[in-house]
């Protein structure tokens, strides 16, 4: 058995269904699948998804305030009274702060923009940048992908005297701020309807409803910034962002062609994939690590040589990110594991001082990741003696509501179901940690705390070809509630299995269905090698991507996660050198047996593991997921009850044997004949004195030769007198069968053939069918 890491939850479309669209959209059949197994039940709900239009653009007055919006900036840009732009540190608040920087400057508005620090203003309005704005004469605030829970410091700014226009699309809290006008998308009493806006995507429709038209010049912008903020990527974000990425690659702006070079990859290539895992990373350090306004004159700018300069930059900045990341990843896991319980629901809360808060959201998504628990990273600063940090959640706890309902010992936090930031008081952080406790408790069950996979398409493997994979993007851009498809392969055999890199940690096979087969790849997954029986029937998930090699293509599966119920048997039968195959076993899920007590002294310095006698094991109750059977049973009867005794999900055969008999085999009739007519002549025979003499005469082994005598003086055939074989006078007649030396050697030999020295496929059905007894 191998276990899955996940839960898979597998569709399996309606193949009518799916025979429909295939026809009436003609569409390769596995994009109908995936179609179908997204919910789409109608040809015209299909079409609508596959081809998107302005159309799909919803009319930016349908947002509450929008009328206001427009009349108070108008009359700004109008009267030239200043205006501030105020945004947010990562990549949707840089590319929000663009959208509306651009906007403003191109209406002639006297426009500035401020971008807060995380490690002195945090997160949100900040009092310090409002009375500096203030100062500077600004009359007019926007907000744009922040605001709405900065209760405390608008209300500072409306007291200077300045007007506050908050834009964004975070959680709002029962309380709201008191700006002159308020513009988000899923305020209760709003119409409008699509409330999964990224902070880029509000600021786009105030864009949108200043300027009467549409401004398609920012679609690239606002394509950063949905995907990079993990927004749904559906209704008008998908046409957003599928429009910003073809834009991407035949646009001109120098900041593209900069994010590119210092990516690696060609502007022609970008993908949401390019923006998801290589630009927003680059674009959200330079706020992690300090003053993000190089981020947005990155998109202001129109010079190459200055675009360049910045994208190095924030290129320099991922790296001493990555870097920071590791070494807190590394220190909270070590904390975790040495001091705190995960048994059952809970939150992981985690915390020490100077860790960098700019990073701590990337740390709370790896532990969620290992350990699939709520997760709080908090950097404590002691000389303010307060704790602040980033949360990250599952499925089943709403990060933001449960944080709600602590708001009276965390004063300060914002966010939503699954990601939030917050900043209190280092006192309350014992309390915090003992009410989330318990909330967990109440929101989570056992269940909850294993991920589902949802996988969308099952698939035969004569399915799978490259134009089938290459078909798939038709259905994109992927991403937050329309993600990749993720693809099951079923019960099929691995002809091939190998691990690959320098530190052997990934795997490669080939997999065979009928007369189809399949590569597939897994990395950081190389113990599969190790898992993966012969004749093994396995399952798969994951990705289907194109391999591309020497001008050749193939299709191939990038492993995610694999299961068999089936148990397994592992071979390792004459493999003497024990590092060769302990490697591959993990010794906290196994139980190692022997039949025989000469067997443990022999194996328990080896292995440096508990060797259990199989009737002490019985005794003491001891069982686990695997065995490992060291050595051969006396008796077939004895290994029966082992397989009785537990239903072992994988069994490792080693059956050493010290002095094993099969090759030797059983004397032949006419060789008992012949060594009895030889004794009968002599009358008595010196064997200890003439064995060798005896066996270089015949070709018989000395073995074979003192095998043979044993059976003969069980059977009263002969005496020994004096050191001498003498054969006695009087003689029953009785089959040689009947000694019991040659019955014990009949039985091992048997028992020999059976475990030992069976072909694989013979000793594994003779393993089901004792199984199967037993399970009937």
């Amino acid at each position: 058995m191998i276990q899955s890491k996940k839960r898979w939850s597998i569709s399996r479309p309606d193949e009518q269904l799916v025979s429909n669209l295939e026809n009436e959209l003609s569409i390769p059949r596995v994009c109908a699948k995936v179609l179908v197994s997204r919910g789409f039940q109608s040809v015209p709900e299909a079409s609508d998804f596959l081809h998107l239009t302005e159309e799909n653009i919803h009319n930016p007055f349908l947002l509450n305030g929008m009328d206001q919006l427009v009349e108070r900036v108008h009359r700004a840009v109008e009267q030239q009274e200043k205006i501030m732009v105020y945004g947010d540190y990562d990549a949707d608040g840089i590319t929000s702060t663009t959208v509306m920087m651009i906007t403003l400057l191109s209406m002639g508005a006297d426009v500035i923009f401020k971008i807060p620090n995380r490690f002195i203003d945090g997160y949100g309005p900040s009092e310090r940048l409002f009375q500096e704005a203030f100062d500077e004469g600004v009359k007019l605030i926007i907000t744009v992908d922040n605001g709405i829970s900065g209760i405390k410091q608008i209300k500072f700014a409306k007291d200077l005297g300045m007007d506050v226009i908050v834009t964004d699309h975070h959680e709002p809290g029962e309380e709201l701020p008191v700006a002159d006008v308020i513009i988000h998308p899923s305020l209760t009493g709003t119409t409008y309807p699509f409330s999964h806006l990224a902070g880029v995507g509000v600021a786009f429709k105030v864009a949108h409803a200043l300027t009467g038209e549409i401004p398609t010049e920012l679609y690239y912008l606002v394509a950063i910034g949905t995907i990079a903020d993990l927004v749904s990527l559906t209704d008008e974000n998908r046409y957003y962002v599928q429009q910003g990425i073809k834009q991407m690659k035949r646009s001109g702006s120098v900041a593209i062609e900069a994010l590119a070079n210092v990516s690696g990859i060609e502007v022609a290539s970008i993908s949401e994939e390019t923006i998801g895992f290589m630009f927003g990373p680059r674009i959200n350090a330079i706020g992690r690590l300090g003053d993000a306004s190089p981020g947005v004159e990155l998109f202001l700018t129109e010079d190459l040589t200055n675009a360049l300069s910045i994208a190095n930059l924030l290129n320099e900045k991922n790296k001493e990110r990555q870097l920071i990341v590791k070494q807190i990843t590394d220190e909270a896991v070590e904390i975790i594991e040495n001091e705190i319980n995960l048994d059952g629901p809970s939150v992981i809360i985690v915390g020490k001082k100077d860790w960098n808060p700019g990073v701590l959201g990337i740390v709370a998504s790896k532990l969620v990741e290992k350990y699939y628990r709520p997760a709080i990273v908090l950097g404590i600063d002691e000389e303010k003696q307060i704790a602040k940090g980033s949360a990250r959640s599952i499925d089943g706890f709403h990060m933001y509501k449960e944080l709600s309902k602590n708001s009276d010992i965390v004063p300060h936090f914002g966010g939503h179901p699954m990601a939030a930031g917050m900043t209190f008081p280092l006192e309350n952080l014992e309390e915090l940690k003992d009410r989330l406790q318990a909330q967990a408790k109440e929101c989570l069950n056992e269940d909850q705390l294993t991920p589902i996979v949802l996988i969308d398409v099952p698939l035969e493997m004569h399915e799978i070809t490259t134009d089938a994979i290459e078909s798939l993007q038709k259905l994109a851009p992927f991403g937050m509630d329309f993600a990749k498809p993720i693809y099951c392969i079923e019960e099929v055999e691995v002809a091939s299995v190998r691990k690959i890199g320098s530190a052997q940690n990934h795997v490669k096979m080939e997999l065979k269905q009928g007369s189809s087969s399949l590569d597939a790849i897994g990395f950081g997954q190389g113990e599969l090698a190790d898992e993966i029986s012969p004749s093994a029937k396995i399952s798969f998930i994951g990705d289907l991507q194109v391999n591309e090699w020497n001008g050749r293509k193939k299709p191939q599966l990038m492993i995610q996660d694999t299961k068999t119920n089936d148990w397994q048997l592992f071979d390792i039968r004459g493999i003497r050198q024990v590092n060769r195959w302990l490697p591959m076993i993990s010794n906290e899920k196994c139980v190692f047996v022997a039949f025989n007590k000469e067997t443990i002294s022999h194996f328990e310095t080896l292995i440096q593991e508990k060797v259990w006698l199989f009737s002490d094991m019985f005794e003491q109750q001891i069982k686990s997921e695997y065995i490992t059977l060291l050595d051969l049973p006396s008796d077939e009867s004895l290994l029966n009850k082992v397989l009785e005794y537990h239903d072992w999900s994988r069994i490792y055969a080693h059956f050493y044997s010290s002095d094993s008999t099969y090759f030797e085999g059983l004397p032949s009739r006419d060789q008992f004949k012949w060594y009895f007519s030889f004794l009968s002549k002599r009358k008595s025979f010196a064997l200890k004195q003439h064995i060798q003499e005896l066996s270089k005469h015949t070709g018989w082994s000395q073995n074979t030769i003192n095998f043979m005598s044993k059976v003969f003086f069980e059977l009263n055939f002969v005496r020994i007198d004096n050191g001498m074989l003498v054969i006695n006078d009087h003689l029953d007649k009785t089959d040689l069968s009947e000694a019991p030396a040659y019955k014990q050697r009949s039985k091992k030999i048997e028992l020999e053939q059976k475990l030992l020295y069976a072909p694989y496929m013979e000793l594994k059905q003779w393993f089901e069918e004792r199984k199967a007894a037993n399970r009937s």
